[in-house]
């Protein structure tokens, strides 16, 4: 169960509560008036309102600017389905509101992209710890789509020169590069370590695979360890990172899956990854 200012999520199926990836379902309680960040789903999920009441911000897919904001609103007795790769703002204007999430396949954190700007919430690090226990080397899964963020700009000279890319701290760093597998701890790290930087940010999605039978470059799963000079959060320590010991190849086919640009505000905070 996670609790946190007034909501409280009890799983009644799924990853925890069942070991069953197929599909979740939760009761969620809210007992007073608040809101979620804006999320983008990777499953499809059904909110059935069993109490109160629920609003849904969203824009309209062709808003590309965002400038109209729309609002659909829930009671008790009405179900509303958030279709994959909808990105919405859950809001609960009076508290004393109950709902049943029923989601396909069952949530996991990183299917569930949480903009919460300059840190993770309670929430997203109760939900961490719930799903993946204390992480160690033996128990540590191999996923096969990687993450590393970069500037913008180290990146696009290192594939003007056709070159490989590194990362400033990479000899510092012990000869690896930084990575996640899993995406919403994506803008935890980039506040963590990169908020002081200056310019545009990309964060670029790899194939282990790839790296590993056509480059011949070796990740290593492990625990979090520092960048540069800065150390990572108590809360990293149970988590497990894909280190890659090697540049990345910018003219190898397949090694670099996708580009997702970094949206940043005038402060240097991350705030979210388009299209992530």
């Amino acid at each position: 169960m996670v609790e946190f200012e007034g909501l409280k999520i009890d799983e009644l199926a799924g990853n925890v509560a069942t070991k069953d990836d197929t599909i979740s379902i939760a009761r969620v309680t809210v007992d007073r008036p608040t809101s979620e960040p804006w999320l983008t789903l990777h499953y499809d999920e059904w909110i059935c309102v069993l109490k109160g009441t629920m609003e849904f911000h969203y824009f309209e897919a062709n808003d590309t600017a965002q400038s109209d904001q729309k609002v659909l609103t829930a009671t008790e007795g009405e179900t509303v389905l958030i279709a994959k790769g909808e990105r919405f703002r859950p809001v609960f204007p009076k508290g004393d509101c109950e709902y049943v999430p029923v989601c396909l396949p069952a949530f996991k954190p990183e299917r569930c992209i949480r903009e919460e700007g300059t840190e993770a919430s309670l929430v997203s690090k109760n939900l961490e710890k719930l799903h993946s226990g204390i992480a160690s080397k033996e128990n540590a899964e191999i996923s096969e789509i990687i993450y590393h963020m970069c500037e913008k700009s180290l990146w696009d000279a290192s594939v003007a020169a056709k070159k490989a890319y590194y990362p400033p701290t990479f000899e510092q760093d012990g000869y690896f590069i930084h990575a996640t597998a899993v995406p919403s701890r994506l803008l935890l790290a980039a506040n963590m370590f990169y908020k002081e930087s200056k310019g545009d940010w990309i964060c670029l999605e790899l194939s282990y695979s790839v790296l590993k039978d056509k480059c011949g470059i070796i990740t290593k799963f492990e625990e979090a360890k520092p960048v540069g000079n800065t150390a990572p959060d108590a809360d990293m320590g149970n988590w497990i990172y894909p280190h890659i010991f090697g540049g990345i190849p910018t003219h190898i086919e397949g090694v670099v899956t996708n580009i997702f640009p970094m949206k940043r505000d005038e402060k240097g905070a991350f705030l979210s990854i388009e299209g992530l």
